[in-house]
């Protein structure tokens, strides 16, 4: 009988709990080496908000650009940088290395 009662107990708190519970945002990771973004190109969910995690290898700083996305970030040599994007709706977004522009060049599908 206890066991129940507690049971009961633990099914009730969680669904008070619920409303608070938050989902993790989800990560995408990508570096920077030899003046190249790796991958180039990836995929997120639509309607999502992600976390982009950009690391740096390269022994010069470079900027993270894109206009579809309105964000832009220096990342210094051997760090890395954090870029929150999205929610966003399906579809392609540019993105590229200011610094070094004719190589570091890349796209999120959104989907």
């Amino acid at each position: 009988m206890l066991i129940k009662q507690m049971l009961h107990l633990v099914g009730l708190s969680l669904l008070i709990m619920a409303p608070f519970l938050v989902v993790a945002t989800p990560v995408q990771e990508i570096e920077i080496r030899n003046h190249l973004f790796y991958p180039s190109e990836f995929e997120i969910p639509a309607q999502t908000k992600v976390k982009l995690v950009i690391n740096n290898l390269d022994a010069t700083a470079e900027e993270f650009e894109s206009y579809a996305l309105n964000r832009e970030k220096v990342i210094p040599a051997k760090s890395k940088g954090v870029i929150f994007i999205g929610p966003l709706p399906p579809g392609e977004y540019p993105f590229y290395g200011e610094f070094f522009p004719k190589t570091a060049q890349g796209k999120i599908l959104v989907k």
